[in-house]
């Protein structure tokens, strides 16, 4: 059977969980104030550092009295500065319901060896955190990046707790409603829903967070990048802008930038709206089609940001093949770029959702998917 291929392509066929697309309106112009050449540590470059955290507070309703500080190495290093300096004070609650949840739980178990307990969920679903000690410190993914699933709320996290909570939300802010008092550490980076450049994290501290840090010393050396205290006190400076080490200004400007095109969408509201509509886009294309269906198991758990679809036609003799041939096809078409599963996840497509990207373009790439999908099956 001749089948034809749609008319019309996505504008931006950029679909990527990371790095992400950029903003609709992003240019290179935008960023020529960027102090290139001058030290972060001159005025201008401590001007733009500071703006760039009293922008992400601002848009995503952080509370006064939390510290919100620019770290290296992305949401990874900023969530293994805050691990290895605030965990070990007592026993941790580890919780993995995918591969970037898994990675904390081998940091905690291989490499920091304290006591600890593991929670587990396959892939399309999520742990009861319901079930947890929240008198030792609980360590999680607000959204599962490889898995398509993700946490409702909040609700389940005790407010009179005991121990700390550490979250990854790298591909859950500006994309989700974080419940600030339910969450001690926060940490993110700026190539995920705002989709700005790699390799600058962002580390969000709540009060006790940092009574934590200046009362308990951890046993094990600190490497120099991870330190955020010095003679027992916080380093301040690390939460106005001055940094540990160099940070790309040229970085800096973009993100400044992805900040305002966010303020001028509506803000924190907006930038959910967009992912909202544009994973309702795939959730209709995924009701109307049988030999689809989501990697994620209950709707209420549903990322808005990462979703991620599995093949389920009976036809499909190996699943991870197809799904790679299917992506392939996209990616020649100009279609949809970067869109096979995350290698460690099950077979599938991982179809990113947040508010950068329009939802026009959705539209216009789910008819190549279904295309490329009765190709794939034709061609077997």
């Amino acid at each position: 059977m001749a089948m034809t291929p749609p008319g019309t392509r996505p504008a931006n066929p950029r679909f990527s969980s990371g790095p992400c697309a950029k903003p609709p309106t992003h240019n290179l112009a935008a960023l020529s104030d960027a102090p290139l050449g001058r030290s972060h540590r001159a005025a201008v470059g401590k001007a733009k550092l500071k703006q760039a955290i009293d922008d992400t507070r601002a848009i995503l309703g952080v509370p006064d009295d939390y510290r919100i500080g620019i770290v290296p190495a992305s949401d990874t290093g900023a969530y293994e500065m805050a691990m290895w300096s605030l965990l070990g004070e007592r026993p941790a609650e580890m919780v993995a319901w995918e591969s970037f949840g898994a990675g904390w739980v081998t940091d905690v178990a291989k490499q920091l060896k304290i006591e600890h307990t593991v929670h587990t969920a396959d892939y399309g679903e999520i742990v009861d955190m319901a079930a947890l000690n929240y008198d030792n410190d609980v360590c999680f993914t607000w959204n599962g990046t490889t898995s398509g699933v993700r946490m409702a709320n909040g609700d389940a996290i005790p407010a009179d707790r005991a121990g700390l909570t550490l979250c990854d939300a790298t591909s859950a802010a500006f994309a989700m409603d974080l419940p600030w008092d339910k969450l001690d550490v926060t940490t993110f980076s700026w190539q995920k829903v705002l989709g700005g450049e790699a390799a600058h994290g962002m580390l969000i501290l709540s009060p006790r967070a940092v009574a934590r840090l200046e009362s308990y010393t951890p046993p094990w050396p600190m490497p120099k990048i991870f330190r955020l205290t010095k003679g027992g006190k916080l380093i301040d400076g690390i939460f106005v802008g001055e940094t540990i080490n160099t940070p790309s200004m040229l970085a800096v400007e973009d993100y400044l930038f992805s900040l305002e095109w966010a303020r001028s969408v509506g803000g924190l509201q907006g930038l959910i709206a967009r992912a909202e509509a544009n994973t309702k886009a795939v959730a209709d294309f995924v009701d109307a089609h049988d030999w689809i269906d989501h990697l994620a198991v209950d709707p209420a758990t549903r990322s808005t940001t990462s979703v991620c679809l599995k093949f389920t036609d009976a036809r499909i003799t190996d699943g991870a093949a197809f799904a790679k041939a299917v992506a392939k096809r996209l990616a020649d078409e100009d279609a949809a770029l970067d869109i096979g599963g995350y290698r460690d996840a099950p077979p599938g497509l991982r179809i990113w959702c947040g508010g950068t990207v329009e939802t026009s373009d959705i539209e216009a790439m789910l008819p190549w998917l279904a295309y490329a999908f009765e190709a794939e099956i034709a061609a077997g």
